[in-house]
């Protein structure tokens, strides 16, 4: 299921902008009644979400790549101490 929440301030001001949509798909979603700038604006933080977390696995590649290499040859640190 996807993460709901907002990654955004809703609250900021409103802007005006141009933008281009394929002509089918905005009379399809007009016909159902949706929101077209809370759509965008849902997609956008959506599109901006993911492109933060694929920067932040890139730039933390390495350590993550160390800290599994660890475990998979010392183990977890405190594993003696887990109750299963």
């Amino acid at each position: 299921m996807p993460d709901t929440r907002l990654s955004f301030d809703a609250s900021a001001p409103k802007r005006a902008t141009n933008v281009s949509l394929n002509s089918d798909l905005l009379e399809q979603a007009k016909a159902l009644g949706v929101n077209v700038s809370r759509a965008c604006e849902r997609g956008l933080a959506a599109q901006i979400t993911e492109l933060r977390e694929k920067r932040w696995l890139d730039e933390n590649r390495a350590a993550l790549a160390s800290s599994n290499a660890y475990v998979e040859a010392h183990g977890l640190p405190l594993a003696k101490h887990r109750p299963y």
